[in-house]
């Protein structure tokens, strides 16, 4: 049987294909966000007035949200008069929420389809049983004027899972255990194909982390098999008929596995997101800014799991905590279980539904001489503000037990 990417590239292509193959397909789905002004530009110049298929375009506001100059303010605005002009429905406006947690939500993302997104992280859709392939805007351009693209298929690295996690470890860990393994281009234009006993005993949450966390490896696409999670999820997701893809039995070319009992926290030491050492090297390193949120770790589980080690605590004097919750919906759930209350009480500052800061173009930028703890998927140097701020990369848990001690803290000790 065919790999996962494989299978899907080739439904679209409308014949077989294997590993290597060029093929020329129209996606399911395209998404872009804050950046749509810019392929709006590339769409015009290349004479086109009419986009192929309004019902396939999702545009989300995410990543300039609010609209702090403005330039981001134009973009918004370019982006709103021609969203209204094409009729394109799936326009998710500033506040509603990150694109990529959107999407999912929203049941625009749906097993066995090929999800194209103008943002790197869009390899998080295989977590849905998806191909998500992240491209640039002037690709994206090309395929809102002629509905196509041609992709390699990539080769496959197959990942097995077994085991579950110990009490305070959690997907972030893992993550950041695969990239210390496989270092930043370990899987540069492979598809991730995830197998192994221990899948059954990672939630959608926590699938989305690593599929979301899969393009730091370089790859192109990360795939988790159909199983009773993802059905569940779109349970109260999926709006349409979807055929899952056939998990793979063949050869494949490499593959790897990861107990996932003898994983423990981990961190991504300033400034690369393969600078990973053991959280217990990292004990007592000062902080003054902790960031939860982002594609990576902002979605109603992570802000369960931070207000439960919150819970009876209060943020350290010194340092800012700041909740960016994935989506309005995440918040609203979290808001209703009395979540946002009990981060409230510890001296959080719960933020609008956006990418937040982890890119450092708008809210609490990091400052020359700080460190931030953060659950985000990039530490690179400025990123997050400063080029002279350290960005460490840890669990929301990890974020969370640092918050209060003011320090790299362990979470795990929260839990005796």
């Amino acid at each position: 049987m065919p790999s996962m990417i494989a299978t899907a590239l080739g439904r679209l292509a409308d014949h077989t294909v294997s590993e290597g193959d060029i093929v020329v397909i129209e996606p399911d789905r395209v998404m872009s966000h804050d950046n749509t002004a810019f392929i709006i530009d590339r769409f015009r110049a290349i004479g086109c007035d009419k986009v192929w298929n309004r019902e396939k375009i999702a545009v989300i506001f995410d990543h300039c949200v609010p609209a702090e100059t403005p330039g981001f303010a134009r973009n918004h605005t370019t982006a709103r008069e021609f969203v209204r002009a094409q009729g394109i429905s799936h326009f998710f406006d500033a506040g509603i929420g990150v694109c990529h947690q959107v999407m999912m939500e929203r049941g625009l993302v749906l097993p066995g389809q090929v999800v194209l997104g103008a943002d790197s992280h869009s390899t998080i859709y295989g977590a849905m049983n998806a191909a998500g392939i992240p491209i640039n805007r002037t690709e994206m351009a090309g395929i809102w004027a002629t509905g196509e693209i041609w992709l390699r298929v990539p080769q496959v690295t197959q990942v097995r899972f077994t085991g579950a996690f110990e009490p305070g470890v959690y997907a972030k860990d893992l993550c950041l255990a695969i990239l210390r393994k496989l270092g930043a281009a370990g899987a540069n234009y492979r598809c991730l194909e995830f197998t192994g006993t221990g899948i059954g005993a990672l939630s959608m949450s926590e699938r989305m982390t690593i599929a979301n966390m899969a393009v730091e490896l370089g790859a192109k696409a990360a795939i988790f098999p159909f199983d009773d999670e993802t059905r569940r999820y779109l349970d109260t997701t999926a709006g349409a008929p979807f055929t899952p893809l056939p998990d793979t039995d063949g050869p494949v070319e490499g593959s790897i596995e990861f107990d996932l009992a003898s994983i423990s926290p981990k961190i991504a030491c300033p400034h690369d997101v393969e600078n990973v050492r053991d959280l217990a090297d990292l004990i007592g390193t000062r902080v003054q800014y902790a960031y939860l949120g982002s594609c990576t770790n902002g979605r109603l589980d992570d802000l369960r799991i931070a207000a439960a080690l919150l819970s009876g605590h209060r943020v350290a004097p010194g340092v800012r905590l700041v909740v960016f919750p994935a989506s309005r919906e995440v918040r609203d759930a979290a808001a209703a279980e009395g979540v946002l209350q009990t981060l409230r009480d510890a001296g959080a500052e719960i933020m609008t539904a956006s990418c937040g800061p982890c890119f450092g173009a708008v809210g609490s930028i990091l400052k020359p001489g700080e460190t931030c703890i953060s659950s985000s998927n990039r530490n690179f140097r400025g990123r997050m503000g400063s080029p002279d701020a350290g960005v460490y990369l840890a669990s929301p848990a990890v974020v969370a037990a640092s918050a209060v001690r003011g320090e790299i803290s362990d979470p795990r000790e929260f839990l005796t």
